[in-house]
């Protein structure tokens, strides 16, 4: 019996959709670098800190002209470091 022109076709995209996941996978388990998790948690501290010093100084500090600008600067800095935390292994 002849084989399916159909049926190798299926068994070469099947290999080759095996080998993208076989690299994705090995890509996916490689630690981060020793710095990371300091620049992580710095920008999560960094931000928690610009919003406490805008509501302890009353709005002097850190960039008065901005006013309550800062409470978004504040947040957005901290927010890098939680988007940071999906990408940490």
């Amino acid at each position: 019996m002849a084989r399916d022109k159909a049926s190798t076709n299926d068994v070469a995209r099947r290999t080759r959709d095996v080998q993208r996941s076989s690299n994705d996978d090995a890509s996916a388990n490689t630690p981060n670098p020793v710095w990371f998790k300091p620049v992580m948690f710095g920008f999560m501290i960094v931000g928690l800190l610009w919003i406490i010093v805008f509501y302890v100084s009353q709005g002097l500090f850190p960039i008065p002209d901005l006013g309550s600008w800062n409470i978004l600067i504040g947040f957005g800095i901290a927010f890098i470091g939680f988007i940071m935390t999906t990408r940490w292994r």
